[in-house]
């Protein structure tokens, strides 16, 4: 399984490579933030769809390693390197996120939801009452590394063009997918894996097995934070900025959303819904723009076009387009 899942990794990093390459650079940033929202859905995806646990802070999740990959590049002396500082930018939110979880084990259902919730709520309230360190409501402005040269040199080598900033990020997400993928993927299938599978499906026989409900609860939550605060150290890059803005509620409710909608407890959903949340809404602002609506009325069709699509998902494949498009597979081979 584990050689099986290295073997897509590099094909799924060749069609990077083409795609990256061949599109342009306002594409490229695209497929940037569709590389976060692919992480952080993985986590999410992982919590809820493999674990049971609902949660609604997510967003706050991905304002801590925001801000912490902020805070990080704000000195331009002695910087460390911008991977060393994504991976701890990951590893504080990890440490968040096992403090959330210890917190809310004991929850579940809507009072987990509610606990959440409250997280989303509560963090990005804090940069206003931490205004001097924090930024305020204008948030702290992100510096970008400079491209190491080798790296520079390699990719024109390559590629036989020159790399700039927005395609250096688009790659940096992209890796970052990969890994992540590949990391959940093995995980999903070992017996942590099945661990959280037996909470989610009955607790009551889990326990009687020998799983600790809290451990795994508290296991799951903290590998998903690990994925949120990465994908917010890539949003903060992405965006130049962390502001308390960008980390409100209705991203938890975006992130929970696309994976309901690519189908919840699968890594391939987590792409899709990543893929909607991406590149539906400049969709449906086009097609409103072509009808004759104004640029802000069309805006405006966006969220409710992605509503829609929500509720007729739920209502047509309740295991989301992923699990609907392999139940398409499966009647037709069996046919």
């Amino acid at each position: 399984m584990v050689r099986r899942h290295l073997l897509l990794a590099l094909g799924a990093l060749v069609v990077v490579v083409l795609v990256l390459e061949t599109t342009s650079q306002f594409r490229n940033a695209q497929f940037a933030a569709m590389a976060y929202y692919a992480i952080a859905a993985a986590g999410l995806t992982i919590l809820t769809g493999l674990n049971g646990q609902l949660s609604l802070g997510h967003g706050a999740l991905m304002a801590v390693g925001a801000y912490s990959t902020a805070l990080m590049l704000q000195s331009r002396e002695g910087t460390l390197p911008l991977l060393v500082i994504l991976a701890l930018a990951t590893v504080i939110t990890v440490v968040v996120g096992a403090l959330v979880g210890v917190a809310a084990a004991r929850l579940h259902g809507p009072y987990l939801a509610g606990a959440t919730l409250a997280l989303a709520v509560a963090i990005p309230g804090i940069p206003l009452y931490f205004s001097e360190w924090l930024g305020g409501e204008q948030g702290l402005n992100v510096r970008m590394p400079e491209i190491p040269v080798w790296l520079a040199d390699a990719a024109y080598f390559v590629t036989g063009q020159e790399l700039t900033q927005i395609r250096y990020l688009a790659y940096l997400g992209w890796l970052g997918v990969i890994v992540v993928f590949v990391l959940l993927a093995n995980l999903s299938r070992s017996r942590v894996g099945r661990n959280w599978q037996a909470v989610r499906d009955d607790e009551v026989a889990a326990e009687l097995a020998g799983i600790n409900l809290g451990r795994a609860r508290v296991q799951a939550f903290v590998v998903s934070a690990g994925c949120a605060g990465l994908a917010g150290g890539l949003l903060a890059l992405s965006a130049r900025l962390a502001a308390p803005s960008g980390f409100t509620l209705t991203l938890s409710l975006l992130l929970l959303s696309a994976v309901v909608l690519g189908g919840l407890g699968s890594l391939v959903g987590a792409l899709v819904g990543a893929a909607l949340l991406t590149f539906l809404p400049q969709v449906v602002t086009g097609a409103g723009t072509d009808l004759g609506l104004t640029d802000v009325q069309a805006a405006q069709l966006a969220p409710l076009i992605y509503g829609l699509v929500t509720v007729l998902v739920v209502l047509l494949a309740p295991a989301g387009l992923a699990g609907g498009l392999r139940k398409l597979i499966h009647w037709r081979r069996s046919s």
